[in-house]
């Protein structure tokens, strides 16, 4: 109803008499060239344009409006006077850009305004790095925020974390915000196979800046999606002047940033294996040596049967399954072309992009086309529509991950045994003597046989009008944002070798299609008094509403090789078709004020409702209030020169978290299943009517300054989140039918401390060299969890961790390893958990707290900046740490029995084993046993680990060279990326940044790349 009422409203005041506006012109210089690109804004509206080649400008200036904003990345920031002007010439003066404008929550603000935590990421940082999805970038260059990847595979997705985790088992992704609409970010796949990010449909290069918001005050304005923090995308609009292109294009190569561990040579894996039997059966068969062991075992085949005698035979040929899997220098390409221009009127973006990676793996790669339009054409002097459209169609050719199904590559280079070859004699694929050496399969074969195929296209549109009332200093705006994406996967696994052998091969396909709609009406109205007292005030109104729908079937039996699809499929197995939706419903209001930019004030009120939950309980209201004091402009201060800027700010409020699955708050039946032949209804969910918005108190104080010329620049905050009402899946008693009903009954929180800093250290016309950094911490502690009819704490206990108060949420709980007994080569744990008196009795031992989790609690990042006569260096890196990693697949790559010896493949640091009474190590002896899954802290490493991210040197062209050539800018360069890891324990040999992914479990992900590339940017 809203809706039709404001649609009327701004229907009938287009009739309405237009009142006056004029337009202002000038040109920015830094006193000698003009500023290509700087940024003028009206003061306290909206209106504003970009600088042309030649450094000029035409804006559009409201009745009432007296003042411009100028700004230029590199230079100080300028307000210049226009009452009764029609021209100005503006020259800036060379400085640190202190108070720029910074994208927040439904609109912008100078820095000096904000009372809040934000932090934003420019398209000259966002250049630096070649990436499949534009999260990755990220990494280091935000305090607080953790991010990680699920596999180094191109498209795979990311893990993002801001300051912690808000919920113990709801959601904990941030919100995505693009050009100031809400959309989802769903993954596609993932698990067994690769997972597709839907962010790497965004081509990076059509970005202008990612900002993080991080607080209340940034962040309530989002209600319900705020609570995990914000992240807004700006992509790039259009710029008036002389239309130009700009081609950036880039080549290099990619390996794996860390090699991972070295797994045992066929003669090394011999050498245990019989001393394997040595031990174990030594003392029965009165054995005096290992060979006597050797010959036991040669003398019998029908138990220990021989592969070692017939790999002996055939010469012992070492088979290198690292070798084969790797995609040695993996190519890497990227190329976009884009063009800008405008007049006064109007102006417009398009750009063209191509990207394509192949995987360090045999068998992946990842192909993405995208395209970008934006146009921005003022209508008439009150009115300007504004269109923003994103295209993209992107390929991922995955491949399993991790061990799935022992057929994915990784799995072949860690649990493959060298006594099998990857190759026959002829040079053909070995199919089938690997299967009588170990279970694992040939992935050359599956690379070229099986189909792992993610398709998506996804379409964004986003389009706007603004109307400038006959109310002075009113304007309205109407906005509608669509999102719609479709992903086609395609799995099949061969008839002849692999899973698919036993059924004649088998296929499976699913389709996705998702529908996501915005739309936004708001009132924007800003006014002052004795232009001291600065109010701006807008009032929100805002739906969205989500649908998908899923259709998948397969089949297996396929009569003969290159028969993929479905429809040769001889026996159909199974299909499936499904609808979801969801929708929300908000209403906001924001207030600013400010005196003279030197005490600020800001207050937000949302009204938000859910479909997640039941009518009753579907609205929450979701608030935060701030306050800011720029004490450098105050009197006192008028004589500390070496103080430039010094804010001291302080806010706090409420959000909200509703991500949970859909429906949970009813009792539902399912029809699915079958009986007889007939179809059955069965309970599937219990509901919980009362069910609602879980909320988050959030506090946070902090100080901004900047120092001797604005050349020490920082920021540093303290912020607590307080999260209650927690949505919690409590486990049921079996009995009920159920295993959990989500419930509003577990709480939590989150403290820490954050800095950011950057100082000049040199700066000067020729040289300029800048070093900066930030760090973050952050503090988790599990205040409240429910009970049972008993009285006791409901806590939630994993193999390795457990969620209970007092604790840190998924802090690990196991058996604590004491070491190797030096007499007899034995493990010992401590019996209480934690210290004192040991056992050699697995399961005698007590599990214990470790006081971690695979959160990391300090992040870091560090950055250098040298430009000297047209030479540029940047590097920047991230180090994550106080956080702990488990690793997963023990039982076949450490184990010293029959699961690294004969079954699979151990790492070579099984050749510390102990060996005699009194051997000092942290290997035990090798036997010839199959010990189960025994998890405990022998393989629970200190997971702290820095990472050079970038590195990158280049030259630009002077302008007196490119002008003779009739090309204005020429810039060209070499790029490293992941160049260099340290890794504080020792023992962790797998990469340590995918491991924060995957629930703190190391293992045989694709480790993300280090890559090397070439690059040449033209701009005509």
């Amino acid at each position: 109803m809203l809706r039709f009422t404001l649609t009327v409203l701004m229907t009938a005041f287009i009739a309405l008499s237009l009142y006056a506006q004029r337009s202002v012109t000038g040109v920015v210089t830094d006193g000698n060239e003009p500023l290509v690109g700087a940024t003028v804004l009206v003061k306290g509206h909206s209106e504003g344009a970009i600088t042309d080649i030649d450094g000029k400008f035409t804006v559009r200036v409201p009745e009432g409006a007296t003042e411009l904003e100028i700004s230029y990345t590199g230079f100080a920031s300028q307000t210049v006077n226009i009452d009764g002007l029609s021209n100005v010439e503006v020259v800036l003066a060379e400085g640190l850009l202190v108070d720029e404008v910074v994208v927040i929550g439904y609109g912008s603000r100078k820095r000096s305004e904000l009372v809040g935590s934000s932090v934003q990421v420019g398209s000259e940082q966002l250049s630096q790095i070649p990436v499949t999805s534009v999260d990755q970038v990220l990494q280091g260059k935000v305090a607080g925020l953790t991010i990680s990847a699920t596999s180094g595979t191109p498209g795979s997705a990311q893990d993002i974390r801001i300051r912690g985790i808000s919920s113990i088992t709801a959601g904990n992704s941030p919100l995505f915000v693009i050009d100031g609409v809400p959309f989802t970010n769903p993954t596609y796949q993932g698990g067994a196979v690769s997972s597709l990010n839907a962010l790497s449909s965004i081509n990076a290069n059509d970005i202008e800046s990612i900002t993080v918001l991080k607080d209340a005050s940034a962040t309530a304005v989002y209600g319900a999606r705020g609570s995990n923090g914000v992240i807004v995308i700006t992509t790039k609009s259009g710029r008036s002047g002389k239309t130009t292109l700009n081609l950036s294009t880039s080549y290099g190569f990619s390996n794996d940033a860390i090699e991972g561990p070295v797994m045992l040579t066929g003669a090394q894996r011999e050498e245990l294996f019989y001393e394997s039997i040595y031990n174990s059966f030594g003392a029965a068969q009165g054995f005096t040596s290992v060979a006597d062991a050797k010959a036991y075992y040669e003398a019998n085949p029908n138990v220990f049967g021989t592969d070692y005698v017939d790999w002996n035979a055939a010469g012992r040929p070492e088979g290198n399954w690292a070798d084969v899997i790797t995609n040695k220098n993996a190519p890497q390409s990227e190329v976009t072309l884009s063009a800008t221009g405008g007049d006064a009127n109007q102006n417009f973006y398009a750009s063209l992009g191509y990207y394509n990676a192949e995987a360090t793996v045999i068998g992946s790669d990842f192909e993405r086309i995208s395209g970008s339009l934006r146009y921005s054409r003022s209508i008439s002097e009150n009115f300007r529509f504004d269109s923003k459209n994103t295209v993209a169609a992107s390929t991922q050719d995955g491949l399993l991950e991790g061990s799935a199904y022992f057929a994915s590559p990784r799995a072949a280079k860690y649990f493959g045994t060298p006594l099998a070859q990857p190759y026959n004699a002829d040079g053909s694929i070995n199919i089938v003597d690997i299967l009588n050496l170990t279970n694992i399969r040939n992935p050359l074969w599956m690379a070229e046989n099986d189909i792992h195929l993610n398709k998506l296209a996804r379409f964004i549109t986003n389009n706007s009008l603004s109307w400038n009332t006959p109310i002075p200093n009113l304007g309205f705006t109407t906005r509608v944002g669509i999102d719609f994406s479709t992903n086609d996967y395609k799995q099949y696994w061969n008839r002849l070798h692999g899973d698919g052998v036993n059924i004649g091969g088998y296929a499976y396909v699913e389709n996705n299609k998702t529908m996501n709609y915005v739309i936004q009406n708001s009132l924007d109205y800003s006014f002052n008094f004795n232009r001291s007292h600065n109010f701006d005030l807008k009032v929100l109104q805002e739906y969205q509403k989500n649908n998908s729908t899923q259709i998948w079937a397969d089949g297996e039996g396929f009569s003969t090789d290159g028969l993929t699809n479905l429809a040769s499929a001889s026996t159909p197995t199974g299909a499936y078709s499904g609808f979801t939706d969801w929708a929300i419903a908000s209403y906001t209001a924001m207030l600013n004020y400010d005196f003279n930019t030197k005490y600020i004030l800001s207050a937000t009120y949302r009204r938000e409702g859910s479909s997640r939950f039941h009518p009753d309980y579907r609205w929450g209201n979701f608030w935060s209030a701030g306050a800011a004091w720029n004490m450098e402009k105050e009197a006192f201060m008028a004589g500390v020169d070496f103080i430039d800027n010094l804010k001291l700010r302080v806010s706090y409020g409420r959000t909200g978290n509703n991500a949970i699955g859909i429906n949970q708050y009813q009792a539902l039946f399912s029809f699915s299943g079958a009986y007889g032949g007939d179809a059955t209804i069965s309970p599937s969910t219990v509901g919980n009517r009362l069910l609602s918005w879980e909320v988050a108190d959030n506090f946070e104080t902090g100080i901004d300054f900047g120092l001797f010329k604005n050349r020490i620049n920082g920021v540093f905050s303290y912020f607590r989140r307080e999260t209650k009402e927690n949505l919690f899946n409590v486990p049921l008693s079996r009995t009920t039918g159920f295993s959990s009903q989500t419930q509003n009954i577990a709480k939590m929180e989150n403290t820490g401390l954050e800095l950011e800093l950057s100082v000049d250290i040199i700066r000067s016309k020729d040289l300029n060299l800048t070093i900066g950094g930030n760090v973050g911490t952050v503090n988790n502690k599990v205040l409240e969890l429910p009970l049972d009819g008993n009285g006791e704490e409901i806590n939630i206990t994993s193999s390795s961790t457990r969620v209970e108060t007092g604790h840190i949420v998924n802090e690990y709980y196991i058996k604590r390893w004491a070491g190797v007994d030096p007499d007899n080569g034995s493990n010992l744990w401590y019996l209480n958990g934690v210290d004192g008196a040991t056992t050699s009795n697995f399961n005698e031992a007590e599990q214990g707290y470790f006081g971690k989790s695979d959160l990391p609690t300090l992040t870091a990042g560090i950055n250098l900046h040298v430009d000297f006569k047209g030479f540029f260096f940047d590097a920047y890196g991230y180090y994550a740490g106080g956080h702990m990693v488990f690793e997963n697949w023990t039982r076949y790559t450490n184990g010293t029995d029959r699961w690294s010896l004969d079954f699979f493949n151990g790492i070579n640091s099984l050749m510390r084993r102990w060996q005699n009474p009194g051997d000092v190590t942290d290997v035990a002896k090798v036997t010839y046993t199959a010990e189960p899954w025994r998890i405990h802290s022998r393989y629970l490493n200190e997971g702290d680990f820095f990472r050079l991210k970038n590195v990158t040197f280049g030259y630009t062209f002077p302008s007196s060279l490119t002008k003779q050539i009739k090309v204005d800018d020429v810039r060209i360069f070499v790029r490293g990326v992941n160049l260099y890891t340290w890794v504080k324990d020792d023992r962790m040999q797998f990469d340590p940044e995918v491991a924060l992914a995957r629930s703190g479990s190391r293992g045989l992900e694709t480790p993300p790349v280090k890559t090397v590339m070439f690059g040449l940017n033209l701009k005509f």
